[in-house]
């Protein structure tokens, strides 16, 4: 008795590679960070994660090495072979390994159990949230519609206007509603018409006392209302912050 499974994911049926690549990224981050903290706690069978010579190997290097491998071999390999699904499960895992530790890239230093070391959640989070969107069928950048004959002269004006509506987010410091603009072109577009956040570009270069002042007393509002909910996920997830920040460079 043959039994045929179909699981639809988005307008164009399944994408199993994708799949793949969501599950082994977001599967690799759970793991990960459970091994982490409990090395941090002194337990299980990787606590003691120094070799010999005392280097410290970081997960983002062989992560960086999976995802080398992973894009070389979607490159490389016809999309229709079952290589692509190795390729896709590579790619997933390395790309996870390297954003877990994403901040210790950004600053050069070990800020992985300090407070900065949050940024690392924070680009997970965006990653997961930007493959579960293409898995349901979200296209970035897809203007067109469902209207099969739409005038070119139409889409190309309305993807105009969501890049400079990218843009202006990007410049007024909202990074996580440009990322999503590209998805869902309304977001980018409140973004962009929301005053900006009073340290980024945009504010500094066209703000009046004013207006900067006013950009603040938002800021100030968003982040005492959110701040301890955000501050509340990412210690769940990523454990609270026991080291103080470094020193810059």
């Amino acid at each position: 008795m043959e039994i045929h499974i179909r699981l639809e994911l988005g307008a164009s049926g399944a994408n199993l590679p994708l799949f793949v690549c969501f599950a082994a990224f977001v599967v690799t981050f759970v793991t990960t960070r459970v091994i982490t903290r409990m090395i941090r706690a002194g337990r299980g069978p990787f606590h003691d994660n120094v070799s010999s010579s005392g280097v410290h190997i970081h997960h983002a290097v062989p992560g960086i090495i999976l995802l080398v491998i992973g894009a070389f071999m979607a490159v490389a390999t016809n999309t229709s072979s079952a290589w692509t699904i190795v390729a896709a499960l590579l790619v997933g895992v390395g790309t996870s390994l390297v954003l877990d530790e994403f901040a210790l890239i950004l600053h050069l230093q070990d800020v992985y159990w300090a407070d900065e070391g949050r940024i690392s959640v924070e680009m997970v989070s965006l990653a997961v949230a930007c493959l579960g969107l293409l898995l349901i069928g979200v296209r970035p950048f897809d203007v067109s519609g469902d209207s099969a004959g739409a005038d070119a002269v139409a889409v190309g004006v309305s993807l105009a206007v969501l890049v400079l509506g990218i843009l202006v987010c990007i410049a007024k410091g909202k990074y996580k509603l440009a990322l999503f603009g590209a998805f869902i072109p309304f977001v980018a577009l409140v973004g962009a018409i929301r005053l900006a956040r009073p340290g980024s570009r945009w504010a500094k270069r066209r703000y009046g006392p004013t207006k900067l002042a006013r950009a603040s007393a938002r800021t100030t509002r968003y982040d005492a209302r959110w701040g301890p909910a955000t501050d509340w996920v990412c210690d769940f997830v990523a454990g609270k912050p026991s080291e103080p920040d470094p020193v810059g460079q």
